[in-house]
């Protein structure tokens, strides 16, 4: 469509008076108007819209009061996550997991930690690290002879998971306080009856070790668990033959060890890594100089200042 300028409308109207050329001017206005709103287009180049298909239905946004309350739930959240921080003398808010995810990594035997016929036989795999890009850490912790009520609400608080691995021999006192953590989402899990050496036990004992604690566990908390821990992170052929025929299928260990006033490592780098198992124990002031929250204060310190978020091992298993 052509934009008629002032001479041209003066040419068009024969060179008319001021008040003739202001009469032709909206006329000729009133004409490009109505020829820009018939051809359907506004400017140079421009484009008739493309009509929807057939039956084609129309695009809702979503309502902006569910957006709006969405929002608000995270806001919430979050300054529920930072008070959380605050009062447990954290220095930094932790960060946040991603979600669990929709395919499972393959878990296998961390080499030169195999035993004979690990593949042939399809052993638990002992493994320190969960195979992922993703800047995640799982934090696991054994034993059981700290039963700590604060421990409990200051996890709870900052929705940190963890995985606990118990030795009948210092729970069977309590069983209830670990009750409470897997009602709180928690995952507690096997590491047998009363924490041996295990590669010095025949294969019959240490089936009983493990097969033992599996019972137990079974009617303390509702399920065997299929992940097993072996004490002191020490085990050999029988360990995994045995574990298998209690209904094991994972054998983790870790990567490094944490404490209340210090860490361990395992690598010779020092450094956390993508996906590492971090170990801990249920101790107090009976055993460290300091308590459990301490020892989490810790832990979460290093973490989050390094940018690792906590997952929950048994999400990627």
């Amino acid at each position: 469509m052509r934009v008629v300028v002032q001479n041209d409308i003066n040419r068009a109207h024969g060179g008319r008076g001021n008040k003739g050329r202001r009469t032709g001017v909206r006329g000729a206005l009133a004409a490009l108007t109505l020829a820009a709103v018939v051809s359907g287009c506004t400017q140079p180049g421009a484009e008739k819209a493309v009509p929807p298909a057939h039956g084609a239905q129309p695009l809702h946004a979503p309502p902006a009061r569910a957006l709006d309350s969405y929002a608000t739930k995270l806001r919430a959240a979050y300054a529920a996550r930072v008070a959380a921080a605050k009062r447990w003398g954290l220095a930094k808010v932790p960060l946040q997991a991603p979600p669990a995810p929709a395919h499972k990594p393959e878990i296998t035997a961390r080499k030169g930690f195999e035993v004979d016929d690990q593949e042939e036989l399809n052993l638990p795999p002992v493994f320190t690290t969960i195979p992922t890009k993703q800047k995640i850490v799982f934090l696991t912790i054994d034993d059981g002879e700290e039963k700590d009520p604060a421990f409990l609400r200051m996890m709870s608080d900052l929705k940190i998971p963890y995985t606990a691995f118990l030795s009948n021999y210092l729970v069977k006192d309590d069983y209830g306080y670990f009750r409470k953590m897997q009602a709180e989402g928690h995952t507690v899990n096997n590491h047998s009856l009363t924490h041996p050496y295990l590669p010095g036990l025949s294969y019959a004992e240490q089936k009983r070790e493990i097969c033992g604690m599996q019972d137990i566990m079974k009617k303390q908390f509702g399920k065997a668990p299929t992940v097993f821990r072996p004490p002191y992170g020490n085990y050999n052929h029988d360990t995994l033959v045995a574990a298998k025929s209690c209904g094991i299928k994972y054998a983790p260990i870790w990567d490094e060890e944490v404490y209340v006033d210090h860490w361990e490592y395992r690598e010779d780098d020092q450094e956390l890594h993508p996906g590492d198992i971090v170990l801990t124990h249920f101790r107090g002031r009976a055993d460290w100089k300091g308590t459990m929250v301490d020892d989490m204060r810790r832990f979460l310190g290093k973490v989050t200042a390094e940018g690792y978020a906590v997952a929950r091992l048994e999400d990627y298993l």
